[in-house]
């Protein structure tokens, strides 16, 4: 077993990363792939499932070739949440594109369902609220929009999924339609407490239950390959959504421990244990995950533009080259530039939740130049994340010791220096910044017997910087 590999799939809203992992959680290989962004209309966000599905293979495939196949013990999948599919029982043949997560189309629908007055309803059974970020709406759609889409439906003919069912479908050959308990808690179908989906949230948003996938743990044996995929048949037995295979990879086992993901948008997960913290400040409660049959808790505040913003700065305003220009753009602007981005692209999340919500720039003068917007746009993920940290402290009575911090941006040394900053909280960075990936690969090395259990698993964790307020909460900038 010291030998051992982990295959992890990270299938992401704008890539797919195939990464192996040895017994000391140390990548060891890697490869990945490009996902192409589709925006038809104003709001609307949709993915190719046929590309998502090549990335996946291509990466895979890469990434194999590099090691003796007959290492891989496992292979452990985590993905971009709540993003919808439906495809076809015999053929695989997805009936529409993927609705990703950020897709707003369905604002209108939420609002009707808000005005009569079913949200507080929902809300106790899935710790969400209603918002178009969550599958069952854009389900909604694809049923009412498609032609011929429902009847086939409930005739039992297509298969509903997020990311992860549909990636298990295709990769055990259509043998396994299955799902785990945290992608299934982003549906608004799942009761998270009764661990199961619930026919009166089905009926409210129409959606027959024939479509939906069996719910599993997230550590234990999902399936096995189709034959002919790979140099060798693999053993699939890991599967969490992203942000909660990120809180896992991050090793914050313990309640009161918490993660913030910067990626396309940022996600703050803080670990409730047994409990399911209701917020009485618009954040999520969600399933942090399901071993041995115990389900451990999050609270989650989502912010749906952090790394997009800087996508957007360098492909659309082309400010900068590769996100990587960002730090020393963000050093070189003056402190007192005084410019302000509102980076509202496609609504804001918690603990706000608009939907109608746009982008906005204030405070631009003649001296206001690229170190500035730059410099303005890593701020306001910063001021987001308080935004969400206060609502969180105030939900929670514990106080957080760090935050620990993973993701794209987090390579960003100024970005996290801020971010303590305005905090006034220690910002933990890991030696592995790919904690997504970490945390399948922890999942299904649990599973296939890699990893003894979770003691073992926070030895493997370590930081690599540590950055602490120079400030504190008195000299922050407002927000």
């Amino acid at each position: 077993m010291n030998s051992g590999l982990v295959l992890a799939i990270d299938q992401g809203t704008t890539s797919t990363r195939a990464i192996l992992f040895n017994q000391q959680a140390q990548a060891v290989g890697e490869a990945w792939r490009e996902l192409t962004q589709r925006y038809q209309a104003p709001g609307w966000v949709e993915h190719d499932p046929e590309e998502i599905w090549g990335t996946v293979l291509g990466s895979v495939r890469e990434v194999l070739g590099t090691v003796d196949p007959a290492r891989v013990v496992a292979v452990g999948i985590t993905n971009q949440r709540e993003t919808t599919l439906l495809w076809d029982r015999s053929t695989g043949e997805p009936v529409h594109r993927a609705i990703v997560w950020q897709d707003r189309r369905t604002a209108e629908h939420c609002s009707r369902l808000r005005a009569d007055g079913v949200e507080a309803e929902i809300r106790a059974q899935t710790g969400l609220l209603l918002d178009p970020y969550f599958s069952a709406t854009k389900l909604a759609w694809m049923l009412e929009q498609l032609p011929g889409v429902r009847e086939r439906a409930e005739r039992g003919e297509l298969a509903f999924g997020t990311v992860d069912s549909f990636l298990l479908w295709r990769l055990t050959g259509g043998a396994v339609h299955a799902t785990d308990v945290t992608n299934a808690g982003r549906t608004l179908l799942f009761d998270i407490h009764a661990g199961r989906w619930d026919a009166n949230l089905c009926k409210l948003f129409g959606i027959p239950e024939a479509v939906l996938p069996e719910v599993h743990g997230n550590s234990e044996l999902f399936g096995t390959t189709a034959a002919g995929l790979f140099a060798r048949l693999l053993p699939i037995c890991g599967m969490a959504g992203d942000q909660q295979a990120a809180l896992f990879g991050q090793a914050c086992f313990r309640p009161g421990m918490a993660k913030s993901t910067y990626g396309t948008g940022c996600f703050l997960l803080l670990n409730t244990d047994r409990q399911a913290v209701a917020s009485r400040h618009r954040l999520l409660t969600t399933p942090a995950w399901r071993i041995d049959g115990q389900t451990t808790y999050a609270l989650e505040g989502s912010i749906f533009v952090a790394g997009s913003a800087v996508k957007w700065l360098r492909d659309r305003l082309k400010l900068v080259g590769e996100a990587g220009e960002t730090e020393r753009l963000a050093r070189a602007a003056r402190e007192d530039h005084g410019v302000t981005l509102v980076p509202a692209f496609t609504g804001l999340g918690a603990p706000h939740w608009d939907a109608d919500a746009r982008g906005a720039i204030y405070g631009l003068t003649l001296d206001s130049g690229p170190a500035e917007l730059v410099r303005a746009a890593l701020e306001a993920v910063a001021f987001q994340t308080r935004d969400l940290l206060d609502a969180m402290t105030a939900d929670w009575s514990g106080a957080l010791a760090a935050l620990r911090v993973d993701g794209g941006m987090a390579a960003n040394g100024w970005l996290c220096q801020f971010l303590a900053d305005v905090l006034d909280l220690p910002v933990e960075r890991p030696s592995n910044l790919e904690t997504t990936a970490l945390g399948a690969a922890f999942h299904a090395g649990l599973a296939a017997g890699m990893w003894s259990g979770l003691p073992e698993l926070e030895r493997c964790w370590s930081a690599r910087d540590e950055f602490v307020s120079s400030w504190g909460r008195s000299g922050a900038p407002t927000c």
